[in-house]
């Protein structure tokens, strides 16, 4: 009872409870919904969501907001289709340069926030606009197509059964990142900045390089969600990453991440992502409105944040 008692109090438990009851009510109602499509579908949303989810939450731990996660991750999968298609170059080196493209717009929000002094929210409204500029002065509002057969190979292929490789990339960060939350000094540092900067900063801590590390590993999985959109869609859109701004709030915030910051879970993040995609999926299979998915997220974003606030007048226990 009392393991029972300690693991109810984790992060984690309560979306995994919410996705357990939510998969065997839909079921019930949809005998198609665990069909090996279905699961599919998604495992491919779920892949990408998860990133931008990641990306946002690693800022919410700094006690601040990226709204340019998008724009970024968008800038980042046009600089990848583009060097392909434009510059001739092999996927490899079209990644690295994407994923630069990505660490670099990241620590220039970073680095802008510390020099001005001005709130995150305003850097990042103000960068969003310049990421999505360039990305459409580059593209000029036209697709890539010139992806190569390896790239699209990759982005259709299966791992096994169901399960498609794209989740590969995915499954990897998730395991980084936790491993870094929970074991390496730059995660600690990053926790203890969203805790309390300044006290932070009396222990040793440089804030501006923790801010600037964080905003730069937001940008890199930022980055690594844009790649693998172009991967999955085989073609280079500029639209890509102008719906992720409500996700990439909503995934962490259901998964117990507190907005003053110092606190997140990588894992309850997961779960968060696959509440919003099960919910998305069963919205389908029920033939209802798609545009209703946008007031559900906010629904469940204004839930999951009166429940944090409660949750935060109580001792943290049974992070991951």
């Amino acid at each position: 009872m009392l393991q029972i008692s300690r693991l109810s109090r984790a992060d984690w438990f309560g979306p995994l409870l919410a996705t357990i009851i939510a998969i065997v009510l839909i079921q019930s109602f949809s005998a198609t919904f665990l069909s090996a499509y279905n699961i599919e579908i998604l495992l491919l949303a779920i892949a990408v969501n998860a990133l931008v989810a990641y990306a946002q939450m690693i800022i919410i731990a700094i006690g601040q907001m990226n709204l340019s996660v998008g724009a970024i991750g968008g800038l980042a999968a046009i600089s990848f289709a583009g060097a392909m298609e434009v510059w001739g170059l092999p996927a490899p080196l079209a990644l690295v340069f994407a994923l630069f493209i990505g660490v670099l717009a990241g620590m220039v929000n970073g680095i802008l926030i510390r020099i001005t002094g001005i709130s995150a929210f305003v850097i990042t409204l103000a960068t969003l606009s310049i990421y999505k500029g360039i990305n459409l002065g580059i593209t000029e509002a036209q697709p890539f197509y010139g992806i190569p057969e390896s790239v699209k190979s990759f982005g259709s292929a299966i791992l096994v059964g169901p399960i498609p490789l794209l989740v590969a990339p995915t499954i990897v960060v998730t395991l980084l990142l936790w491993f870094m939350l929970r074991r390496l000094p730059i995660g600690r540092f990053i926790l203890a900045v969203g805790s309390n900067d300044h006290a932070a900063a009396l222990s040793g801590i440089s804030v501006s390089k923790t801010v600037i590390a964080a905003h730069a590993i937001s940008g890199l999985l930022a980055a690594i969600a844009g790649v693998l959109v172009v991967a999955r869609l085989q073609i280079g859109q500029p639209s890509i990453g102008d719906d992720w701004l409500i996700l990439s709030f909503a995934a962490p915030v259901i998964g117990g991440a507190i907005l003053a910051g110092g606190h997140v879970s990588t894992m309850a993040t997961m779960l968060g992502v696959v509440i919003v995609a099960i919910i998305t999926q069963a919205l389908v299979l029920f033939s209802i409105d798609p545009f209703l998915v946008q007031v559900v997220l906010g629904a469940m974003i204004l839930a999951a944040v009166g429940l944090n606030r409660l949750r935060a007048r109580q001792p943290l226990k049974g992070s991951m």
